[in-house]
């Protein structure tokens, strides 16, 4: 099946491509005004200068935004693995690693389970994850940073439409980094392919993308139990990490994902067509993604995960999951935009042989496919923006649906406010349901027995740069899932999957301002949680904050942009997760209470052109308040490092 899907989607794109005009990039220095152009770093195209603007990203949505090519302080907070603002996360030790989550999001917008192994995930692309770009020159960008210990991590990426229609764009990030710690190697890699067209007459449009993922790592348990007062006490002799006897060193996991896109939209009607102020269309969507996720031991480490069927560890779980749908969308300048469609979904998750376990039988497959329908609306009315989807599932195995609605207003030229309504059921993740493994623990079969999660959502947004950025959400969960630490037997911890029979409340409150007097800045993030629940199955830190003082300026004749100051980390101490290395996921635990210690770092960083150079002392306070910074139980925090890297831009 996935042969034969990959040759269809790699036909539709051919055909695509060969449906090309002429190329359009001709960069002239032929004329005056080409020349200054020229003399002042401009791209010159067909007798236009292209601007930074014209330089485009967009998401399968089709909201768009230009290239950024500023220094800010935002722009280090992205400057990371993952490439993004990791406020509510915490790293583990090594680049590479996992994060333990410090607050989580509840809101979604679909009806169907996740693969398990989520703690692998926060650098698996996902669709959402894919940008599309439109370019009038192309565009390569160079993202570098160095690793912990032998390895280096960049992301090299680049796009030219070969045409005015269409549009290529190829990137792969990859990783290899030893780490300070024994046998916690990380070696990553992500490779994105892209394409778009659009006919000249602007009816049809594709895009479309291809995505190979495979996602190593070393585990090693962590630090023993023992060796936690030789770590907290600052021991001289086990400063160097690499002194450190892990729980195990034979172990290591592998998450590999391969997913082929397509979307295709056809205007029926156009606004200049007979009937104005109107617009029809329908579009068409296939994807397929098929991963697994792998952990392998030379030996069983039975006094940390129990004992085994076989000398041997080797568990393997795989999902394959074919999405296609059709749409129809509808505009009217009085009724706003409509849109109506079936989908139709096909998955095959699980493992390759049954497992019988004190007389019961574990299946190893959970197979489905089933019809589902969606609708959208959105309309701007007296300056109020609305928006909506809701979704549902026609499938007795797979129930679920989801319902979001969205209001936003711009009161003024700095205020906008903005409220939410998000309602979702939908199965808990695949490895609740279903888990096999050749440890004797970590075999479970609860697809009859777990009922769905359901969550409602009301949220509260407004953003005003001359006040502040508010966030504010309160949401009900009905059937929670998670994994839980049932206890600890002779060392062995016992973790097993559980659904909270009562509701959870979960409220969220987050501030956000950057104070700015003449070249200095404060930039402030302060979060504040809770969490209702007659047991202590959710928990998170109730306070977190990040401030940064910073220093701005230019220098050289405004050639250089410099930035430099000191970034404040901190989050309440808590029951924080623990995390098991076999699931790849993390659990609920209410023995260990960790956090409240100050992360710092220290930055340096400047543009020159298009290139954006970081330079940032990280957890430079790490020996002068106390070794107590963990990322999860047995799982120290980063010690004090100096990291460099930088972002380079070329516009040919």
């Amino acid at each position: 099946m996935l042969r034969y899907f990959y040759l269809v989607l790699m036909f539709g794109l051919g055909v695509v491509s060969f449906a090309q005009s002429k190329p359009m990039v001709n960069i002239s220095n032929g004329n005056e005004e080409a020349n200054k152009a020229k003399e002042k770093g401009k791209k010159y195209v067909n007798n236009k200068v292209a601007l930074i603007s014209d330089y485009l990203i967009f998401n399968k949505q089709g909201d768009s935004s230009f290239v950024d090519t500023t220094l800010s302080v935002k722009k280090l907070y992205k400057f990371n693995y993952l490439q993004d603002d990791n406020f509510n996360l915490i790293s583990f030790a090594n680049i590479g690693q996992t994060y333990n989550t410090l607050s989580f999001d509840s809101a979604e917008s679909y009806g169907i389970p996740l693969f398990g192994a989520r703690a692998r995930h926060f650098n698996y692309l996902e669709n959402k994850d894919i940008s599309y770009y439109e370019v009038p020159t192309p565009w390569t960008r160079l993202t570098y940073k160095t690793v912990f210990q032998q390895g280096q991590l960049l992301d090299a990426f680049f796009t030219v439409n070969l045409s005015k229609q269409f549009n290529f764009s190829i990137a792969y990030k990859g990783l290899r980094s030893i780490g300070n710690y024994r046998h916690a190697l990380t070696s990553t890699g992500n490779l994105r392919l892209t394409s778009n067209y659009k006919s000249k007459n602007g009816r049809y449009r594709a895009n479309g993308h291809i995505v190979w993922q495979d996602l190593l790592n070393q585990e090693n348990g962590g630090l023993q139990d023992k060796d936690i007062i030789n770590f907290t006490s600052g021991n001289e002799e086990f400063i160097d990490r690499a002194v450190f006897d892990p729980n195990f060193e034979n172990a290591e996991s592998i998450l590999v994902g391969k997913r082929f896109f397509l979307d295709q939209t056809y205007q029926l009607i156009t606004p200049n067509d007979s009937i104005p102020k109107n617009s029809l269309s329908i579009a068409h969507t296939i994807a397929f993604e098929d991963k697994y996720f792998e952990y392998t031991q030379t030996t069983p480490s039975t006094t940390f995960f129990g004992d085994a069927f076989t000398g041997l560890i080797n568990d393997r779980a795989t999902l394959e999951n074919f999405q296609t749908g059709l749409k129809a969308s509808y505009f009217n300048n009085i009724l706003g935009s409509l849109q109506f469609g079936i989908d139709y979904t096909d998955v095959n998750y699980g493992y390759d042989t049954v497992v019988l376990l004190m007389g019961q039988s574990i299946p190893n497959r959970i197979k489905s496919n089933f019809l589902g329908i969606n609708a959208g609306y959105s309309k701007t009315y007296n300056g109020f923006n609305i928006t909506g989807n809701a979704g549902i599932n026609l499938s007795d195995d797979f129930a679920g649906n989801f319902l979001k609605g969205e209001v936003s207003y711009k009161l003024n030229k700095d205020i906008r406010l903005k409220g939410s309504l998000s309602i979702n059921s939908r199965r808990p993740n695949y490895n609740y349901l279903l888990y096999q493994s050749d440890y004797i623990n970590y075999n479970w079969y609860n697809f009859d027995q777990f009922e769905n999660v359901n969550t409602q959502q009301i949220a509260f947004n407004l953003e005003s740069s001359k006040y502040a950025h508010i966030d504010f959400d309160i949401s009900n969960i009905d059937n929670y899932t998670y994994f839980n630490l049932e206890g600890v037997n002779d060392l062995n911890r016992i973790i097993k999957p559980r659904q909270y029979q009562n509701t959870l409340q979960y409220l969220r409150f987050k501030i956000r301002k950057d104070i700015r007097v003449g070249k200095f800045g404060l930039d402030n993030a302060i979060m504040y949680q809770n969490v209702i629940g007659d047991e202590d199955v959710l928990n998170v830190p109730e306070l977190i904050t990040r401030n940064t003082l910073y220093f701005k300026d230019k220098f050289f004749k405004n050639a250089m942009i410099f930035q430099t100051g000191v970034v404040f980390n901190y989050f309440t101490k808590y029951n924080m997760n623990g995390y098991d290395p076999l699931l790849a996921e993390f659990y609920t635990q209410n023995q260990t209470e960790l956090g409240g210690f100050p992360r710092m770092d220290f930055f340096i960083n400047a543009k020159i052109r298009q290139t954006r150079i970081f330079l940032i002392a990280e957890h430079f306070n790490s020996s002068l308040t106390g070794y107590d910074y963990f990322s999860a139980p047995n799982q120290p925090y980063r010690d004090f490092t100096i990291r460099f890297g930088l972002v380079w831009d070329f516009f040919l």
